[in-house]
């Protein structure tokens, strides 16, 4: 299968957008995602969108969007349209949400992360599945900020550009999932599901560790009304030799250690293609030129 085969089932004139959380400063594993967005989008004829999603107010920073904005230029990748950040949409999140509310689809919850986990031992970075305690409780509307959105059984299909089939039941997955937390924060499900579609994103393309979100957005896009669900395409990461992830919080192959370090942007975008397996050697590319890699 080409990459001209996988992307031929999107409009003539494509959207997709490149997200990144002001919550610390951007690591090779970034710049791999700015590879395969503005890389697709160039050779197949794609819009990038920019959008800071500073949903969570208690980890985003200001002076951290200074400094991805700066090292996004630096390397190169310019986008196509800057869309307004989380911060500024909150009206249109209340709408959305007061929409699923009016046709009974949301509920406040008081439960805790512990009171959901009972006495279950907590892994790890492993998502605790909410069993919907708080349907039938009819708490007051007053009674907490936070909202959950009501998930039915059933299962969620789509095909992954590069994965291929993927079938997820979002019930059993992560159960009712919050749309806005007891802060009155929205949360990335939401947030993001509502600006994929106002901003009519078609391809979303992300990383590989966010495969587990896609069913739950999908379900909730079509409860906000969205007829057509965008396509899908979730990249490799890049990861340590024990298998974790790369980290903002570990400072993990920082943009601004290898600028600080001498490093030109071409030889940066170059380490994170080699690390990422799109390149055989350390060779310097231009962000101009990262189409190459998925004009077959």
């Amino acid at each position: 299968m080409t990459w001209r085969a996988l992307t031929a089932a999107l409009p003539s004139h494509w959207t997709t957008r490149f997200a990144p959380a002001p919550t610390g400063r951007l690591h090779l594993g970034h710049v791999l995602n700015a590879i395969y967005v503005w890389g697709i989008a160039q050779a197949h004829g794609g819009h990038v969108v920019l959008r800071i999603e500073d949903h969570d107010r208690t980890r985003c920073r200001p002076e951290y969007e200074a400094a991805l904005l700066s090292d996004l230029a630096w390397l190169g990748f310019e986008p196509d349209t800057i869309a307004p950040p989380q911060r500024d949409r909150s009206g249109r999140y209340e709408q959305a949400l007061a929409a699923l509310h009016k046709n009974g689809l949301v509920y406040p919850c008081d439960c805790s992360r512990r009171t959901i986990a009972g006495d279950a031992p907590e892994v790890p970075n492993e998502e605790l599945r909410y069993d919907g305690r708080c349907r039938s409780r009819n708490l007051h509307e007053t009674a907490t900020l936070a909202r959950r959105v009501r998930i039915d059984d059933g299962v969620e299909a789509f095909n992954d550009l590069l994965l291929g089939p993927q079938v997820a039941a979002p019930s059993l997955q992560c159960g009712d999932f919050l749309v806005r937390d007891r802060l009155g924060q929205w949360t990335y499900q939401f947030a993001v599901t509502v600006d994929d579609l106002d901003q009519k994103i078609d391809l979303i393309i992300r990383g590989e560790d966010l495969l587990s979100s896609t069913s739950r957005q999908q379900h909730l896009a079509r409860l906000l009304g969205r007829v057509e669900p965008p396509r899908f395409l979730h990249h490799p990461l890049l990861r340590h030799p024990d298998g974790t992830k790369l980290s903002k919080s570990r400072r993990d192959s920082g943009i601004a250690e290898l600028r600080a370090a001498g490093r030109r942007a071409a030889e940066v975008i170059g380490l994170a293609a080699l690390r990422g397996g799109l390149l055989g050697d350390a060779t310097a590319i231009a962000a101009n030129d990262v189409a190459q890699f998925f004009v077959l």
